[in-house]
């Protein structure tokens, strides 16, 4: 989930296998043999029993690590209306490297609606972001077959971690497969170094290996006729189309839709000095000042997103150095925002997020949060002239979700490793390889290809209001440079909430709609 933008480096290595490796792999509990072909870590076999038959192959330094066998129980949802009978399966994906020896076992938590047919049996594969987020936010706020509550007075660590049935879970029209890659989760390396940490923790090394885990769930659940679909959710969004590109090119699946929750298409514009990071948060800082008065729909902003793509961004282009433009500009911002004028002015208008999250209600000793900027919280240092909050609207919900996630894996689906549920994991990010130079993160391109490459394949896209960790507008103009081919088969949603949106009961709704809507077509 979490979206700070950092540093960015060079991926120096890269999972990738090739197509014709695939193709001589009949089932996805083969036993891992080498491959000479495999550029770096990549090779992976997992299936029924493959636990055991990994474990044969494992050094006995990586042995304590593995994950335990797969756990499959028989699952009733009582719902309004309808009662949905599945099978729930937890258990993990081996990834080898080229050698067959064990680098990482991928958990997942994968849903079956009983009675299907398998051939035609829609399955979606979902992701959260991060990097370092395990699947969690997608599961247990919005898709999965259980709910915890996320919003209003369950907005606290020390708030009830019990789950309920999700009237909203998207099981009804497909199956779904929640995936935790390494190190979030119960995921984790079971090879020794920092060479495996080195394959994973980058942009291609983390999309291939989500990809590869893909192609074995579906080997490994006789799943691979399928009509099959991919969601992401934050950093999902360069995530997302990579996989789907991936997939069609490596491993010879194909997707019929990309689902974005929140995402984050190309870091360009939220680093350095550019300026269209302060067009894509101007609307989102203008919904949280107007929710502050009363409910806000995106129609509702329609003044402001012109503006900032006006007359506003034309004021910035001028410079600093223009006096009048400078102060025009910032005097707008405070008006639209209610953030005093002097304010404004002494940063010439240009509010950065944390800037804007500290600034909008100081005067009551209170920050907004980041993944949803109304929601306030107080602020520890008030009198302080550094920032040092936290998020209001996320801090409060890693201890519920945790204890949440860990108790339905225990209790429920009858599986526990040892080690700790990672529902956040900060190092990750910490140590990812971004890449360097002239050419930061994007997916903007392969978004472009897969469209191209395959005219059934819809994309949603879909936005919180008042989002301010990858605020909606920023998507809306990266979609807008689009060709026409694929702005007709990509659809642009704006929902109220924050970065998790679907914690609000009507948003989850609407949400639920359209991705069935974008399933059954």
């Amino acid at each position: 989930m979490n979206m700070n933008m950092p540093v960015l480096r060079r991926a120096t290595l890269v999972l990738a296998v090739s197509a014709f490796a695939l193709a001589g792999l009949a089932r996805a509990d083969d036993p891992p043999q080498p491959r000479a072909e495999a550029a770096a870590p990549a090779g992976q076999k997992g299936g029924r029993g493959g636990a055991q038959s990994a474990s044969q192959n494992a050094s006995p330094s990586a042995e304590p690590h593995r994950l335990p066998s797969d756990s499959t129980t028989k699952q009733t949802l009582d719902l309004p209306g309808r009662s949905l009978n599945f099978a729930a399966t937890a258990g993990s994906i081996h990834v080898f490297d080229g050698k067959g020896e064990p680098v990482a076992d991928i958990a997942y938590t994968s849903y079956e609606l009983d009675g299907a047919d398998r051939a035609t049996r829609p399955v979606t594969f979902l992701f959260n972001g991060g990097p370092g987020a395990s699947s969690a936010w997608l599961q247990f706020g919005a898709a999965g077959p259980w709910r915890l509550p996320l919003d209003g007075e369950a907005l606290s660590p020390s708030a009830s971690p019990e789950v309920k049935p999700n009237a909203e879970t998207w099981l009804d029209f497909t199956d779904l497969v929640f995936i935790d890659p390494v190190s979030t989760g119960y995921s984790r390396f079971v090879a020794t170094g920092d060479d495996a940490r080195k394959s994973f923790y980058s942009v291609d090394g983390d999309v291939n290996s989500i990809a590869l885990v893909i192609r074995r769930w579906l080997e490994k659940h006789d799943r691979l006729t399928s009509p099959k679909y991919v969601a992401g959710e934050s950093y999902g969004g360069i995530r997302g189309p990579k996989v789907v590109r991936q997939l069609q090119l490596q491993h010879g699946v194909g997707v019929r839709g990309l689902i974005l929750v929140s995402p984050l298409l190309d870091f360009r514009e939220f680093t350095g000095t550019s300026l269209l990071q302060y067009v894509a948060t101007l609307p989102s800082y203008v919904a949280v000042a107007r929710e502050a008065k009363g409910p806000v729909k995106r129609a509702d902003l329609a003044d402001v997103e012109a503006y900032a793509r006006g007359e506003f961004l034309a004021d910035l282009v001028k410079g600093e150095a223009d006096k009048e433009a400078t102060n025009r500009l910032a005097d707008k911002v405070a008006e639209l925002t209610g953030i005093a004028q002097a304010v404004s002015r002494r940063l010439a208008g240009r509010f950065d997020v944390g800037e804007f999250r500290r600034e909008f209600d100081r005067k009551n000793g209170k920050v907004t949060g980041r993944y949803d900027g109304s929601v306030r919280g107080l602020d520890p240092y008030p009198d302080s002239s550094s920032s040092r909050f936290g998020d209001p609207s996320g801090d409060a919900l890693q201890a519920p979700l945790t204890s949440a996630a860990v108790d339905l894996l225990t209790y429920k689906l009858n599986w526990r490793p040892d080690g700790s549920y990672e529902v956040l994991n900060g190092a990750v990010e910490g140590h990812w390889d971004f890449g360097r130079g002239i050419n930061p993160p994007q997916s903007v391109s392969e978004l472009r290809q897969i469209l191209a490459t395959d005219a059934k394949l819809n994309v949603l896209v879909a936005h919180g209001l008042f989002d301010l960790a990858t605020p909606y507008f920023g998507s809306k103009r990266v979609l807008d440079q689009l060709p026409a081919f694929a702005t007709q088969r990509v659809k642009f949603v704006v929902y109220p909430g924050g970065h998790m949106f679907y914690s609000r009961d009507g948003s989850r709704q609407a949400l639920r709609s359209e991705v069935e809507t974008l399933i059954r077509e």
